[in-house]
């Protein structure tokens, strides 16, 4: 009996625990703190140099693949790659492809993008996350909640900025067509796009994959306080993705999603502007099927790019 006893104390708790979140998106949904000037955050001033170095790694008879690294705002150094196929007319579409939390430009999941893209004639663009990769000099653990979540939040934003650099990076490159450049950003990759998509209307159509909103909701029992939405102002999709529009916007997730809820991804659906449109797969964050992922990502940039 006590066994039953304790199953059912679990089992009334987990169904008021989903009546008090299903409350709070409906009376909190897209409640996100804009006393911060957000839409003016990410400003730079495009006349610093770039500084950028285009070394070539790999000629094969299919593509070029070149090393790139290139000066970002706050004296940051991107490092990236670039591939540029030998098939079509220059100058050619270039999508920005961009790894998730904890990855680099090299991960397997990113390659396979990379190489899916390059085949059907799109220039790839990889570049590493801040403090990811060849940028990597600090060893703390990302957490928008613990000790480190300054650093933590500092790493998305640093990042758009990077993104930004990277556009003008683009319109240096005779081989590529800065006027149809996308963009397909996997899970913090996916957030930080729908950032970086929303402040810089050169993106021509962005897509993102296992990414959500309404980020304070990490914070759980201070989750509506000003402080948490406050804190997560600048780096809150919500507050960018009504500006993607009217260009088309894809977002790609997972409906058993243990990472991102699949709930903060229907959140940021809904404050997207048409034309929008969401695939559901079901798989869970790590184990969504690659080739239809990046399948239909791609059937997207054909149609719009």
């Amino acid at each position: 009996m006590k066994s039953f006893s304790k199953k059912r104390i679990y089992w009334f708790s987990g169904i008021f625990a989903i009546l008090l979140l299903l409350a709070f998106t409906i009376i909190y949904a897209g409640d996100t703190s804009e006393n911060f000037p957000v839409s003016e955050y990410y400003g730079y001033d495009k006349a610093i140099p770039l500084k950028d170095t285009i070394k070539l790694l790999k000629d094969t008879t299919n593509y070029k693949l070149y090393h790139v690294s290139y000066n970002s705002v706050h004296d940051k150094n991107v490092t990236g790659l670039l591939s540029v196929p030998k098939i079509g007319t220059s100058p050619l579409p270039v999508i920005i492809l961009m790894h998730g939390l904890g990855d680099n430009k090299n991960v397997d999941y990113v390659a396979y993008g990379n190489d899916l893209f390059l085949k059907n004639g799109y220039a790839v663009l990889r570049i590493d996350f801040s403090q990811h990769g060849e940028r990597k000099n600090d060893v703390y653990d990302f957490n928008l909640t613990g000790i480190y979540k300054n650093w933590s939040r500092n790493i998305i934003s640093q990042t758009v900025f990077d993104l930004r650099r990277a556009l003008d990076f683009i319109e240096t490159c005779q081989e590529l067509d800065s006027q149809r450049v996308g963009y397909y950003g996997i899970s913090l990759g996916g957030i930080t796009g729908t950032i970086f998509c929303g402040v810089d209307k050169r993106i021509k159509v962005p897509i993102v994959a296992l990414a959500g909103g309404q980020l304070n909701l990490l914070y759980e029992k201070e989750a509506l306080s000003k402080e948490a939405k406050d804190f997560v102002s600048i780096i809150e999709p919500l507050n960018f993705v009504k500006e993607i529009a009217p260009r088309p916007f894809l977002m790609l997730n997972a409906k058993n999603d243990e990472i991102v809820p699949p709930l903060m991804s229907t959140l940021l659906f809904n404050a997207a502007k048409e034309p929008k449109e969401i695939i559901w797969y079901d798989a869970k964050h790590r184990d969504a099927p690659l080739e239809i992922i990046f399948g239909d990502g791609l059937n997207w940039f054909k149609k719009y790019l």
